[in-house]
């Protein structure tokens, strides 16, 4: 892997779930950070991702904004910390380089399907890098399109379900409305 050039990589580490458990053993999260973060253009971890990256504990930007400079020595080229876990009406994210923070912020979305958000998210940014977006565009463009989506959540389940993360594309090829959230 190291010498291919294989354009632009996301990497959402998934190392926690919503409900705190491990889904990696500590030998795994040794192996994704020593073995694949050097090669990813971003890491996009959560908050209590990060925490367990960066060993402190995070309740506010300014502790965000710590844990992802820590998380970039361990070798990331860019850390978008996620900060859907702080309380609070404002979703706050922090894109952090060697050379800039950059905050986003925006009004919370209030809905309980949210599932796969971070995924979606990382799958949307890896896309507009792709297209040639710089990091921060690709970030904004990115959340934009996951804001959209949980705009118009799908009753799925019983559960936390998804956003519609094909709302740009069912007007363009004649998909039906799927089924909306109650």
């Amino acid at each position: 892997m190291r010498d291919l050039d294989l354009g632009p990589i996301v990497l959402d580490p998934v190392m926690i779930s919503t409900s705190g458990a491990a889904l990696l053993e500590k030998s795994a999260v040794r192996a994704l950070v020593s073995d694949l973060f050097p090669h990813a253009t971003l890491v996009t971890p959560n908050l209590p991702e990060a925490e367990a990256l960066a060993g402190i504990r995070i309740r506010t930007p300014e502790a965000m904004r710590e844990a992802a400079r820590r998380i970039l020595d361990l070798g990331a080229r860019a850390v978008l910390l996620k900060g859907g876990h702080l309380p609070g009406g404002r979703l706050i994210d922090l894109l952090v380089t060697a050379r800039a923070t950059t905050r986003f912020a925006s009004p919370r979305i209030p809905t309980q399907h949210t599932h796969g958000t971070g995924c979606a998210l990382a799958a949307a940014i890896a896309a507009r890098l792709a297209l040639g977006d710089l990091l921060p565009a690709a970030v904004r463009a990115a959340r934009e399109h996951v804001r959209r989506a949980l705009l118009r959540p799908l009753a799925l389940g019983a559960g936390s379900g998804p956003g519609d993360y094909l709302h740009r594309a069912r007007p363009l090829v004649g998909l039906a409305s799927p089924p909306r959230a109650r």
